[in-house]
């Protein structure tokens, strides 16, 4: 029985990483194409509200965006830092994901 318990909690700590990891990477992604069009600041601030709104709000730590250039095509990178919220002491601690769009215009 105590086994059972452990595997329960183990594929529930999963899913809610998958989960959290999965929500960050689509902020960062809406973020991306919102400051590829408005800018830097204004894709934050968009990557930030989504977040906001989500289950994944209390574990964000930083959200940043900067400009870079792959293969010659102007883009724009933001990335999320923030904490998995693991349960015991086993796993990764920290996630980060970033989200790419190409500059428009």
């Amino acid at each position: 029985m105590p086994l059972l318990v452990l595997v329960v909690l183990a594929v529930v700590q999963v899913g809610l990483a998958l989960h959290v990891r999965s929500t960050i990477q689509s902020a960062a992604a809406e973020g991306a194409r919102i400051a590829a069009v408005s800018g830097a600041t204004t894709g934050v601030a968009r990557t930030r509200s989504v977040l906001a709104t989500s289950i994944a709000d209390g574990v964000v730590e930083d959200v940043t965006a900067s400009s870079a250039t792959v293969r010659g095509v102007a883009t724009v990178v933001v990335v999320v830092r923030a904490r998995l919220p693991l349960v015991g002491l086993f796993g990764p601690t920290a996630l980060v994901v970033q989200g790419h769009a190409l500059v428009e215009g």
